[in-house]
């Protein structure tokens, strides 16, 4: 069982950016699939961005290409997401997930069996 954990939420002014970064524990997710959700209030849980094991192959929403990097460093067992040119409506909890299996596209919460507690994100206007 993996356990993660997120961090580096907070309040930003859109237009600005910010970093999360999310911690494994319980094994080593190196092979693992590495991924960023997000839930807005009253919306469902949405994919962002995923990652595979040897980082050779990322996948973004539509909504963030362009703004978000997702990243890994394997060494550390920690991924993390960059969120650059925030808009208001990326405001939202961001969870990051893993999975042992290759990605899946298009990625749905299926796919990702372990989750974090999720970090606040809330971009003003």
């Amino acid at each position: 069982q993996v356990q993660l954990v997120e961090s580096g939420g907070g309040l930003v002014q859109a237009g600005g950016s910010l970093r999360l970064s999310c911690t494994a524990s319980g094994r080593t997710v190196s092979s693992y699939t590495m991924g960023w959700f997000r839930q807005a209030p009253g919306k469902e849980r949405a994919f962002v961005a995923q990652k595979t094991w040897s980082g050779g192959r990322t996948y973004y929403a539509d909504s963030v290409k362009g703004r978000f990097t997702i990243s890994r460093d394997n060494a550390k067992n920690t991924v993390y997401l960059q969120m650059n040119s925030l808009k208001p409506e990326d405001t939202a909890v961001y969870y990051c997930a893993a999975d042992p299996r290759p990605p899946v596209v298009p990625t749905t919460l299926t796919d990702f069996g372990s989750w974090g507690q999720g970090t606040q994100v809330t971009v003003s206007s």
